[in-house]
């Protein structure tokens, strides 16, 4: 610790702050522009120049670090003379077009500007031009605008962990520009447009829309995957305009996800909802919800009195709040008995039943962070959970080691210490192998299930990377388990094994939920199985879109129009409106008051924030009069509260007990079958209603409709070429597309994603295909 003083003020900080750090601990504001908390020093605007006692001229204070018994002065003479003397350098080039500019109202430059710039230019030349860039569909550029203060540049390549972005030329000659032409393509490219303290880089979707200071400002939580990232929403009238993120070190930091930031778009889609709807003949008629309700009650208590339980259905998605899937619960339950299912992905409904509780984080993501390695199985982490991509990758930096087991070698924009690329079907095989090899270097019995399997270097790197973590003092592994292993067909196994695994080296193992709300799903105790593997006579959709968020896609579909009762509980117009008997608008996210359980079992509440569109409601209060309407005690919740009460009665204390990640299965060794096996991942602008429906996020190339990728072995033998016509077969059904080659691709790997409009005819993501000419 050092002792310094700071505009007279004596303060003792720890060895190597920097001044500008040490001035904000005491609330003293030192001007800058380059420097972010997040991101490496780069001292090159030089607005922070300070004077420092016996130093002979101003120092950056964001590079310079305190020494024992410094004195600074922030607001001397000499401090303010450089500071001026910076910004008129900054406004020389700067083009005036505040009026027009979307970053007016809340621009750093403008700001500083008015404490440190003069009333007039001494620049009597010429200013220069400097030409946009075309940085894709997310983010619009003004260039002449720039400051090269490099946040942009440093973010891409320390955060976001791609060199997209980089500054070329000298002097006045500088420009920002993207790598040989080449769009912005991270998923959490967005990023940039919160870090520019100038107007260079904007929003494109937003642009020209609105005013900063119109926009009223509400906390939100992240309705899409399972970190939960906090947001403010941006609101003008009754119109969401903007999405950006609210800091929180624990979750998402300073940053969100460019899902979270733009799927917005989809809140006032022409796809929207607006009255409830009846099917009559063949057509569909608006009515009203007391009529509507009605129809729902008779129809559901007909089914079940006539046909039972089993062949009732009520289903939602896992991106629903907890207050909406414990009212869809509670009402099947009450009808005969039925089930409540979510997890429409889940192919393998046993694991449910062998795991002790709801699989989370298994620790809080600040601790997942900070572990010193990190065994990562079945997840294309880069497009499942950005955010939590992005923390391993700082954490990578920091000296810990990462590991995966997948069918794909992609690049995480780190540096993986081990991996084992195999082929979807012989995941069990391999995660079994590095169970046996930890058990070997532990010197313990090697679990009866896996003493078959063979182990290879790859396997055993692995085992003694988490041993080796887990062990040393002061730290600890962690084995993560991901989509892929979630969708996994044998996802049991996978879990027992990485049990095993965890309980043999120490490590803490947990699950990166899919939704928002997949834990809370399971703490309520929602059935996590295919609601679709047999037959139904009625269902009721909340939020669900089974062509997308289900197991088979067309299989679904083709199931749902043999029913004879369907209601569909949606903010939009999908392809419900060919199977369903009832359609029923109801709110999303914005529009609705409830909460989420991350994945590390963080309870996040949040309120609508503008009110809901048309004659649509809030889903909890159309399930409150549903439930009124059967008859159903226990539905006389007035308030969102009271129904979050009702579903957790123990308050938070509750969640925590029902946490456990301990799985429990008999896992069988068997020979990988001399097939062609898919691997089939979902999009990350595919994932859920409102990315589907954001059509900035349709535009950008993770949005571009899937090639079938294979290997270059595979293609050889094969006979195809990259861009060739190919049909892939699943079962009696099939789709074509071209042929993209994939070096990072295990041998026989067919690469196909699901949950696309082009692939929702085939089965299910990870099984036996064929791959012919088309």
């Amino acid at each position: 610790m050092l002792e310094i003083e700071i505009d007279g003020t004596k303060l003792t900080v720890p060895n190597g702050t920097t001044v500008i750090e040490a001035a904000r601990s005491i609330g003293t504001y030192i001007p800058h522009f380059c420097y972010h908390k997040k991101l490496s020093i780069a001292a090159n605007c030089r607005m922070c120049l300070v004077q420092v006692e016996k130093a002979p001229k101003p120092l950056p204070a964001c590079a310079t670090p305190v020494s024992d018994g410094m004195k600074v002065h922030t607001h001397s003479d000499m401090a303010v003379k450089a500071q001026e003397g910076v910004m008129e350098f900054l406004l020389i080039n700067h083009p005036l077009d505040c009026p027009i500019c979307d970053q007016g109202g809340e621009c750093q430059l403008q700001d500083l500007a008015v404490g440190y710039g003069a009333s007039s230019s001494r620049y009597q030349e010429e200013k220069r031009v400097v030409p946009n860039k075309d940085l894709g569909p997310l983010i619009s550029t003004d260039m002449t605008r720039c400051i090269h203060c490099t946040r942009c540049v440093r973010f891409t390549e320390e955060v976001a962990g791609l060199q997209e972005i980089g500054m070329a030329g000298r002097g006045e000659h500088s420009e920002i520009m993207s790598f040989i032409g080449m769009t912005v393509d991270s998923e959490i490219s967005g990023n940039v447009i919160d870090l520019c303290p100038v107007g260079a880089l904007t929003s494109k979707p937003f642009r020209y829309t609105a005013r900063t200071w119109e926009l009223s400002r509400r906390k939100s939580v992240s309705p899409h995957d399972g970190l939960g990232a906090n947001l403010v929403v941006q609101v003008k009238g009754d119109r969401v305009m903007r999405v950006l993120p609210l800091e929180n070190e624990s979750v998402n930091e300073c940053w969100i996800a460019d899902r979270d930031r733009y799927s917005y778009e989809a809140l006032n889609s022409d796809q929207r909802l607006t009255r409830p709807l009846l099917k009559q003949g063949g057509q569909w008629i608006e009515t009203d919800w007391q009529t509507a309700l009605e129809y729902v009650a008779n129809g559901l208590k007909s089914v079940a009195r006539d046909h039972g339980a089993e062949s009732l259905a009520l289903v939602a998605t896992p991106h629903s709040t907890l207050e909406e899937l414990f009212l869809l619960n509670k009402i099947s339950h009450s009808v005969a008995g039925a089930s409540a299912f979510v997890g429409g992905r889940t192919a393998d409904s046993r694991l449910a039943s062998a795991s002790k509780g709801s699989l989370w984080l298994g620790q809080s993501i600040v601790a997942l962070e900070q572990s010193k390695a990190v065994f990562v199985v079945g997840s294309t982490l880069r497009k499942e959970q950005p955010l939590l991509a992005q923390r391993l990758r700082q954490s990578v930096k920091r000296g810990a080691k990462l590991a995966v087991l997948h069918a794909a070698d992609d690049a995480l924009q780190t540096t993986i210490s081990a991996k084992l690329i195999r082929r979807p079907d012989a995941w069990v095989e391999s995660l079994a192998a590095v169970v046996k090899a930890a058990a070997e270097i532990r010197q313990v019995a090697v679990p009866a299930d896996v003493a078959t399997v063979e182990v290879g270097p790859d396997a055993h790197a692995i085992a003694q990377m988490l041993i080796d973590a887990a062990t040393a003092e002061g730290q600890h592994a962690s084995i993560l388990l991901g989509n892929l292993a979630a969708h996994h067909p044998r996802a049991v196994e996978l879990a027992a094994l990485a049990t095993q695994l965890a309980q043999i080296t120490g490590a803490v193992l947990g699950f990166a939920s899919e939704a928002a709300n997949t834990v809370g799903a399971q703490v309520l105790g929602l059935r996590m199985a295919d609601a679709f593997a047999q037959a139904r006579k009625a269902v009721v959709l909340l939020n669900a879109e089974p062509e997308f968020d289900g197991l088979h896609g067309e299989a679904g579909l083709d199931m749902l129009k043999q029913a004879e009762m369907v209601v569909a509980l949606s903010p939009f117009k999908h392809a419900a409106v060919d199977y369903a008997d009832v359609l029923l608008p109801v709110g999303p996210f914005t529009e609705t008051a409830g909460s989420f359980i991350n994945m590390e079992g963080r309870l996040q509440t949040f309120n609508g924030v503008v009110k809901p569109l048309g004659d649509s409601r809030p889903a909890w209060k159309v399930l409150r009069v549903l439930g009124n309407l059967l008859g159903i005690e226990g539905f006389d919740l007035d308030s969102v509260d009271a129904v979050r009460k009702a579903a957790l009665p123990s308050g938070e204390a509750g969640i925590s007990a029902k946490l456990d990640n301990q799985v429990e299965h008999a896992v069988q060794i068997n020979t990988v079958a001399n097939e062609l096996v898919r691997l089939g991942e979902v999009p990350i602008y595919q994932a859920d209603s409102l990315v589907r429906r954001a059509s900035s996020l349709q535009k950008t190339r993770d949005a571009a409709a899937p090639g079938i990728g294979l290997s270059p072995a595979t293609a050889a033998r094969l006979g195809l070429s990259s861009g060739d016509a190919a049909r892939v077969s699943q079962g009696d059904r099939s789709m074509t597309g071209a042929v993209v080659i994939d070096a990072g691709l295990a041998v026989d790997v067919v690469r196909l994603a699901t949950s696309h409009p082009s692939t929702i005819g085939l089965g299910k993501a990870i099984g036996p295909v064929d791959v012919t000419r088309a």
